[in-house]
């Protein structure tokens, strides 16, 4: 029995020993180089919002703006401004017929000079760019508001704001736009658009002449 389990054993250990050279080769033959960076590259789209995205022009979210929806955007600004003519200033300058006026135009309001240093007037650009990211528009401004990040939600707030002692003109949306939104605009409203036709409309009968 003693013999019969060295004979298992050195089998077995010559197996091992087998086992660990062929490993030992097989990892020199086959080794492969580490690459110089790990990962992949991925190349980001330019230009646009999210996803390569253009966003829409402010003249044409204006034009199917809501004045109600924007009265109700304006509650969140209500901590800080007025917008009834002749309000009082609070931490923000009242509000009342801003756009088209000057940056920094309420007499008696501290405005920052970051803001007040902004060329121009109050456009609905401007406003649009302003209701996105105030620190963006007017580096070093007082503004703590971080901005609206929804375009429809701007474009509603700004057709309200012009609506309390602006009432400017809006601005043209781009022609291209202006015609994809004619049909959009009739399939809410449910009217539908007339087609006009090339063909010549019928002849009344004409009566025979008096003799």
């Amino acid at each position: 029995m003693d013999d019969r389990s060295n004979t298992i054993a050195g089998w077995v250990l010559a197996g091992g020993i087998v086992a660990l050279g062929l490993s030992i080769v097989s990892g020199m033959y086959f080794h492969g180089e580490a690459p110089e960076k790990e990962g992949f590259a991925v190349v980001a789209e330019a230009g646009g919002e999210a996803g390569g995205a253009a966003a829409v022009p402010i003249a044409t979210l204006l034009a199917t703006a809501d004045v109600a929806k924007g009265e109700a955007v304006f509650k969140k600004c209500t901590a800080c401004h007025t917008i009834a003519q002749g309000g009082a200033n609070g931490i923000g300058p009242n509000l009342w017929a801003a756009l088209g006026k000057p940056h920094g135009h309420v007499a008696g309001f501290s405005y920052s000079d970051a803001l007040k240093s902004v060329p121009g007037n109050w456009d609905f650009e401007g406003m649009d760019k302003w209701l996105a990211n105030p620190k963006k528009y007017a580096p070093g401004t007082k503004m703590t508001f971080a901005g609206l990040g929804n375009p429809e939600e701007r474009a509603n707030l700004i057709l309200y704001l012009n609506a309390q002692g602006s009432n400017l003109p809006l601005p043209a949306p781009p022609a291209a736009d202006a015609a994809a939104a004619a049909p959009a605009a009739d399939a809410a409203t449910g009217e539908a658009t007339a087609t006009p036709t090339t063909e010549a409309p019928a002849q009344a009968p004409v009566a025979p002449a008096a003799k």
